[in-house]
């Protein structure tokens, strides 16, 4: 058992002044506030304010070989769909050895930020002409990649099976990404262990990628399982025309015909909506993860993320592409790119967007966390409030002065399950994590 005495928290409900918090087994098995009194003998003085741990809910660690390489204007279209040809050629590359090695110095990047859980939306799964691994190899490098670094994993195993809507076969580098069928799919994701530290969850890749009987196979496997299901949803134009054309129905309502909307889905992007397709995500409580950075990088467009959250979608965040690991910015973007485009601002509260990168996310991921309260898990970050950025800030105030200037270099110390993984912001296993992101991407010898 650990004690902790958080100078300051925010608890998730709201600020708390000098609270005493004491851990066992991984888990907060006390809060006591000491209002004057003192702290007891043995009791670790976290400084500055401590938040729950930041939940990023939608990764794709090996898109972070792209930072800065896909920026400049070049004679090809310059849109997603160019975009995701460079992926293509950065996924062909990667090993499980490599994989690991990126992966972690990601994951290690993300903990120095604050986050405490992530969700790695997989779909590296075989050999580079598709065949598979004979154990494996690519989520072990996963699993072994988020231990190192120190945070929690929710696998969210995606099932590839086609090139787009007239079914073509999967080629070049996409040919890794498929099963073959939604069954072998199954049979290979059920073999996946699960860990202390990790956990499996199921993942429909886009509805452009899967047909509807398949596209079922995945919803049912992740509800039989209780398991967290998380899909690409109406991030491109393009796919949203083709999807009308091939089934005359939007994204949003095919799949809410084929039953995956729902409490433990949660829909990635969801950017391009109608009305209806507002309706029935918020309706069936199906959660959506905002990645603004990624959004506005790959110019996809604004998720309408008050309209959801008033029909009844919790929100949560999510990183995606790994331009940018913050989840601070990720959480201000979705208010300030919206104000872009309605005129206003306050469209969403402060504590609104910390609960999004925090409970929000946690519960989109499946773990009990994301709240300081007793029984959840023991993930807590703590920040520097006499930075530059929130030098000044009172209680009043300082929720917004979080949400809207936080960076993750005010990011003091990390605690995952009582253990602590970042203090003063080294972080304690792996050390210049810089150096290890700056090894595994020349490794890979993108050009």
């Amino acid at each position: 058992m650990r004690s902790f005495l958080l100078e300051l928290a925010w608890t998730g409900m709201g600020l708390e002044p000098r609270l005493l918090l004491e851990e066992a087994e991984g888990r907060i098995a006390r809060l006591s506030p000491l209002g004057n009194g003192p702290a007891p003998p043995g009791a670790e003085v976290v400084h500055g304010l401590t938040i729950p741990g930041l939940a990023n809910v939608h990764c794709h660690a090996f898109h972070r070989g792209l930072r800065g390489r896909t920026e400049e204007p070049t004679k090809a279209a310059p849109d997603f769909w160019s975009w995701r040809e460079k992926m293509y050629r950065l996924a062909a590359t990667l090993t499980p050895e490599s994989y690991y090695r990126l992966a972690r110095a990601v994951y290690s990047e993300m903990t120095l930020a604050g986050m405490t859980a992530v969700g790695e939306f997989h779909y590296l799964h075989h050999r580079t002409k598709g065949e598979p691994y004979p154990a494996a190899e690519m989520e072990s490098a996963l699993f072994a990649a988020a231990d190192e670094a120190g945070i929690r994993l929710t696998l969210l195993d995606s099932c590839y099976l086609r090139s787009g809507f007239d079914g073509g076969s999967l080629k070049g580098a996409a040919e890794r990404f498929g099963d073959g069928d939604p069954l072998s799919w199954a049979r290979r994701v059920d073999r996946l262990p699960e860990g202390q530290m990790w956990k499996i969850g199921a993942a429909v890749h886009s509805v452009r990628a899967l047909d509807g009987a398949a596209i079922q196979v995945v919803a049912d496997w992740a509800r039989e399982r209780r398991a967290p299901l998380h899909l690409h949803l109406s991030e491109q134009v393009a796919e949203n025309q083709a999807c009308l054309e091939a089934t005359g129905r939007t994204p949003t309502q095919l799949v809410s015909e084929l039953g995956v909307l729902g409490p433990r889905t949660t829909a990635v992007h969801a950017i391009h909506l109608t009305q209806d397709d507002v309706a029935l995500l918020g309706g069936s409580g199906t959660s959506i993860c905002v990645c603004p950075t990624t959004e506005r990088d790959l110019a996809d467009g604004i998720c309408p993320a008050r309209e959801l959250v008033d029909a009844g979608s919790p929100l949560c965040l999510g990183s995606d592409s790994n331009s940018v690991v913050d989840l601070f910015e990720e959480a201000r973007a979705v208010e300030l790119d919206q104000r872009l485009v309605t005129h206003r601002r306050g469209i969403h509260s402060a504590e609104e967007l910390l609960r999004a990168a925090t409970k929000g996310g946690a519960d989109a991921l499946g773990w009990d966390a994301g709240e300081l309260r007793i029984g959840a898990l023991a993930d807590f970050v703590s920040l520097q409030l006499e930075s530059l950025r929130l030098a000044g800030a009172g209680q009043l105030d300082l929720i917004s002065r979080i949400v809207y200037s936080a960076a993750p270099a005010d990011v003091q110390t990390v605690v995952v399950g009582g253990k602590t993984v970042v203090s003063s912001g080294h972080h304690l296993r792996l050390g210049a994590v810089g150096s290890l992101l700056a090894q595994s991407l020349r490794a890979l010898e993108q050009p």
